[in-house]
């Protein structure tokens, strides 16, 4: 069995040395792992984390570096790491020294009982009261959100098998949303305590943009989780409910026209009664294109499917 690790690494020079180290000492306890690679993965740092990692490579032939030009964020470097990993396991962890590397053990044993993706909760979190409060409800809104439960989605510290690393596609923030991807594709997911230690080295990356980021994600995820296969299920029903309303409303004021009970030339609600109508037809429309173009993805998967059947059977 080999095992990949894939760690993003930004502005954590002090910090590599020794979490290198905590890697191989814990590998090489473990019988079941014949081969090791480490994929340091330097997403623009700007101190010295690339020459230590460079100096960390020239001594261990299973290290391997891929650099960025600038910051790109973690998501970019997860998903660029993935491409690049060739183990059987894969254990994405930070480079902060707060996750342990003494876990690994642990992490392997969960994916040998058949799941696709465990995952760590800091069940005891050594972060500044902020961070923790923060963290509290993300998990607590992801869960509702996507109705399935794990006390620390954003958790770093996470073990793949192969197959899984293939299908997640992670771009902007949705390194935070792993579990609900894979969820939506059918994946077995577990999650098991693990040791979290306090920062000694480097500055925490966390900053009050990421509260935005974040939330614009969820959106992404959600519709794309949820909606993707039937897009006029969101938009059709948005536009359902403004074009109802607007018409119900457009109604109520004919009634009192019809009495001579009031002037319409007098009343912004007849505005209002025409924007939720025009404004709802357009969500309806929004949603009958996206219809169309989920048919035609789905056809021209279908025709590339058959496509392949033939050249098999040739």
């Amino acid at each position: 069995m080999k095992l990949s690790f894939v760690i993003p690494v930004f502005n954590e020079s002090e910090s590599m040395n020794i979490l290198y180290s905590e890697i191989i000492e814990n590998v090489s306890s473990l019988s079941q792992i014949d081969e090791y690679e480490i994929i340091f993965i330097d997403d623009g740092s700007d101190d010295d984390s690339f020459l230590t990692m460079k100096a960390i490579s020239e001594k261990d032939l299973c290290v391997k570096i891929i650099k960025f030009r600038r910051n790109f964020g973690k998501s970019s470097a997860l998903n660029t790491g993935f491409k690049n990993a060739t183990g059987d396991i894969i254990i994405t962890l930070d480079s902060d020294l707060q996750d342990d590397p003494k876990e690994i053990s642990s992490f392997i044993e969960k994916i040998n009982e058949g799941f696709d993706i465990v995952s760590g909760w800091k069940m005891k979190r050594n972060d500044k009261l902020l961070k923790r409060i923060t963290s509290k409800i993300f998990n607590k809104v992801v869960s509702i959100a996507f109705r399935f439960n794990l006390k620390d989605h954003n958790s770093g510290f996470k073990a793949y098998k192969k197959h899984v690393i293939k299908e997640l596609d992670i771009y902007g923030e949705l390194h935070r949303y792993i579990p609900a991807l894979a969820i939506s594709k059918g994946f077995k997911i577990t999650e098991i305590p693990v040791n979290h230690r306090k920062r000694i080295h480097g500055k925490s990356k966390f900053g009050s943009e990421r509260f935005i980021r974040g939330f614009l994600d969820l959106l992404t995820v959600k519709l794309v989780t949820t909606f993707n296969r039937s897009p006029l299920y969101l938009f059709g029903g948005i536009g359902t409910v403004l074009t109802s309303s607007g018409i119900l409303l457009g109604l109520y004021l004919t009634i009192l026209r019809t009495l001579k009970l009031t002037y319409l030339s007098n009343r912004p609600l007849l505005f209002l009664s025409m924007l939720l109508i025009i404004v709802g037809l357009q969500f309806v429309s929004i949603g009958l294109i996206g219809e169309l173009l989920v048919n035609q993805s789905r056809k021209l998967n279908r025709d590339d499917t058959v496509s392949i059947e033939e050249k098999i059977n040739l």
